[in-house]
């Protein structure tokens, strides 16, 4: 118990205290500056604020006390002070309320390592300590190596003991009932999870090393599987019809497909989390893993007790805004050309809609004539290996990111979603025009419908132009919610513009243009260059431009806007930014200064154009772009800038086509061209080769028989678009300037955390035992 100036004093004999209370009366001990303070707070009329009765207890309470009494209060303090030292060291001691120079002492002391920390699970060095100290109890099970895993990455994991799996015989007092020599075939889950984290089949013995994963069925071996692509949910999207589908004399059958694009989209199953602490090994329905027709078959057919099936799990369907029940729903197979899918729902069927979780494709019963149009919508899962390019993920958490338009007194921030009235444009424009003199303004549509951005019209008729112009001076932001991902179908080319110190934000869209749009268009978003438009700012952050324009029903993007830009910014003096987005090719003014972070170029080719000014109308006699500066970005195509003020953690997977290198001099002098050689570097970069550009330092060269990167996919829509294979070689996989991977998906650190799980499992491997990791997804 801490002892005040006040008790010390008590303790006091009384000849002492009475003494000291006749100086404290007999003299002022207040100084000038307080004495006539005191006297200025007295004569104010009441009442008094709460700060100044604070003030004149205060000065009343330093006149009238002594000076024995205020040496007491200062020996007080410094007892105070002894004893606080006192109580922390005693806290100290625990992990739970020690100082935090103290974790490192009692980790070193229970043989903690530290780990880089990326997941969020492990980012806290006080709670990894405290966690090891339990794991400690458990060391040496399969389900700490799997809570390990899961914890570490961030990402589903599942962990198994591969004698579990051996076809070896059984010790007669250990029979393994559920281990059969040979596989059920009369079940579908043998062949469906063959070789996955999930196999129940019987192996004969390898005994290959797991470590370097050629190896995995073996006495001493444990499997750690990952399923690294995330599954993102979304809500009330409307899915997007499809050429109906005549089966026989039966009428046509609405067809729909579930991604807003309009293309086939493989849907994913949102994990059902195991806890904090994993108390039972994970199943199929814990990981983020591609649904299967199987799977959410068999689901289905559990009814109320679906998994998989219902609102907030990985799938549901509504027609006219009704949720349809499990039974009323066939998975099947609905593969097949435009107009000629397979298995689609006859009349009479007891069915009210087919889906396909593999083609994301949906098919309803015919209609009876007559009846109208039905509207389907649908919740469910996508993959993607990070946030980016928008998404159900958090975008204005206020720590590392947050919107550029806050609500206040100089902000308005505006709603708009499928029940508003009016379009969007006009709401856009309206938003715009209430802008205050230098205030900002933001638009913000709040679900994951899909809407139309194209020239309207007046009440008189007049033609509303595609434009969006920012007062000067001012700010205006058109966004998605946090938690949302509206699709934009432009019906023309967007210009924006704006008066000077002017800026213009777009956060969390996907903007594609619509099917069979007027080919003349130019680009999807043009900052246009008339001499009116001063325009300081444009942003990019989390959208999507589609490469290609748009997609078509087998996801490959349209020939007629082949080469086209999605972004051309020929404005003078422009900033353009672009952060965690997905863009097709950039047009960029010389004049306009680029810098691009955590973000995917895509020419949809790499002989492709992905970076210049402009081309001539055959792609080819190109003219420079802007200064360009890219920070863990994937450029895939083409760049040709007049400068690269600083290029670091990326990948250019570029290289010439015949007709490039055609006349004299050729058409393109390298697949990566900066004019400017003397200023500028290319730092931890993977480059093509021949590639003309400033000083290097630590870059991979593109050469015969040199590593070169793996991706999984280069098609705008997979669900591994963009993602280095882990089978990319070390050099670019852990190129980067922190050990990570190079291009757009460095900020995800992928090989950091793999880094970390194999610290952290061989702490808690039981000795004599090997360990592989296997990639799922």
């Amino acid at each position: 118990m801490s002892i005040g100036g006040q008790e010390l004093f008590n303790l006091l004999p009384a000849y002492y205290r009475l003494m000291d209370a006749q100086v404290a009366q007999s003299r002022n001990l207040l100084t000038a500056a307080e004495t006539a303070q005191l006297a200025a707070l007295q004569s104010t009329p009441p009442p008094l604020t709460a700060a100044q009765q604070a003030q004149v207890a205060a000065l009343t309470a330093k006149a009238s006390r002594g000076p024995l009494q205020s040496l007491m209060m200062l020996v007080a303090e410094q007892v105070a002070a002894v004893q606080q030292d006192l109580t922390q060291l005693y806290n100290d001691e625990f992990i739970e309320t020690c100082a935090p120079w103290v974790i490192p002492y009692i980790g070193d002391l229970i043989g903690y390592q530290a780990v880089h920390g990326v997941a969020a699970s492990v980012a806290s060095p006080r709670a990894e300590v405290a966690n090891t100290i339990s794991f400690r109890r458990r060391k040496g099970t399969i389900l700490v190596i799997e809570q390990l895993a899961h914890d570490v990455t961030g990402w589903g994991a599942h962990a198994v003991e591969f004698f579990k799996l051996l076809s070896d015989t059984q010790n007669m007092n250990h029979v393994r009932l559920d281990n059969c020599y040979a596989p059920d075939l009369r079940g579908w889950q043998p062949l469906a999870y063959m070789d996955t984290g999930f196999d129940a089949t019987a192996h004969t013995v390898d005994v290959r090393r797991i470590a370097v994963e050629r190896g995995r069925y073996n006495i001493q071996n444990v499997g750690i599987f990952l399923w690294s692509l995330n599954a993102y949910p979304l809500t009330g999207v409307p899915c997007v019809p499809a050429p109906a589908v005549t089966s026989g004399a039966n009428p046509p059958s609405p067809c729909f497909r579930l991604n807003t694009l309009g293309c086939d989209m493989p849907l994913f199953n949102f994990p059902v989390p195991q806890g904090s602490a994993i108390a039972a090994a994970a199943t199929p329905s814990n990981v983020p893993d591609y649904l299967t027709r199987h799977v959410l078959c068999q689901d289905i057919q559990s009814g109320a007790g679906a998994v998989y099936y219902g609102e907030g799990l990985s799938l549901a369907l509504f027609v006219n805004g009704n949720l349809l029940s499990p039974y009323q729903i066939q998975v099947c197979d609905l593969s097949g050309n435009e107009g000629s899918w397979v298995n689609v729902p006859t009349s009479g069927s007891p069915y009210a809609a087919a889906v396909d979780p593999v083609l994301g494709r949906v098919c309803l019963p015919p209609l009876a004539a007559g009846s109208p149009a039905p509207t389907v919508s649908a919740s469910y899962s996508y993959g993607f290996n990070g946030d980016m390019g928008g998404g159900p993920y958090p975008r204005n958490d206020q720590t590392t990111e947050a919107f550029a338009v806050q609500p206040g007194p100089d902000a308005v921030v505006t709603p708009f979603g499928q029940a508003s009235p009016g379009t969007l444009l006009n709401a856009l424009n309206a938003a715009i025009s209430g802008i205050s003199a230098g205030g900002a303004a933001a638009l913000e549509i709040t679900d994951n419908g899909i809407y139309q951005l194209g020239p309207g019209k007046t009440s008189g008729g007049a033609v509303i132009p595609l434009t969006l112009r920012i007062p000067a001076g001012a700010t205006f932001e058109f966004r998605a919610a946090d938690g949302c991902r509206p699709t934009i179908v432009l019906a023309g080319e967007l210009k924006v513009g704006g008066g000077a110190l002017s800026s213009l934000y777009l956060n969390g869209l996907i903007v594609t243009y619509a099917s069979g749009g007027p080919a003349a268009t130019r680009s999807l978003l043009h900052a246009t260059g008339e001499a009116a438009n001063l325009l300081g700012n444009l942003s990019l952050s989390h959208c999507t431009l589609v490469p290609g324009w748009n997609l078509g029903p087998g996801g490959t993007p349209t020939a007629a806007y082949a080469g086209k830009p999605t972004v051309f910014a020929e404005t003078p003096g422009l900033r353009l930014t672009v952060s965690k987005s997905i863009l097709g090719t950039m047009w960029v003014n010389g004049q306009v200064t680029a810098n691009i972070s955590d973000s995917i170029i895509d020419a949809t080719d790499p002989t492709g154009v992905a970076y210049v000014m402009s081309t001539d109308k055959n792609g080819q006699t190109p003219t420079p772009g802007g200064p360009l500066s890219l920070s863990g970005c994937t450029v895939v195509g083409k760049v040709y800038s007049s400068l690269l003020s600083l290029v670091t953690n990326s990948v250019f997977w570029a290289g010439l086509s015949a007709r490039d290198r055609a006349g004299s001099p050729p058409n393109w002098a390298a697949p990566v061209w900066a004019c400017q050689q003397q200023d500028g570097c290319v730092r931890f970069s993977f480059v093509p080769s021949a590639a003309i550009l400033p000083r290097e330092y630590q870059c991979v060269v593109q050469a015969g028989g040199s590593p070169q990167p793996v991706f999984v996919s280069l098609r705008y829509g997979d669900p591994g678009y963009g993602k280095l294979s882990p089978n990319t070689d070390d050099t670019i996989r852990r190129g980067a300037d922190d050990g990570g991977e190079m291009g757009g998906f460095h900020f995800v650190l992928a090989p950091l955390r793999e880094t970390d799980l194999l610290t952290r499992v061989q702490e808690y491997i039981p000795v004599n035992l090997d360990f592989g990791i296997f990639y799922q997804t």
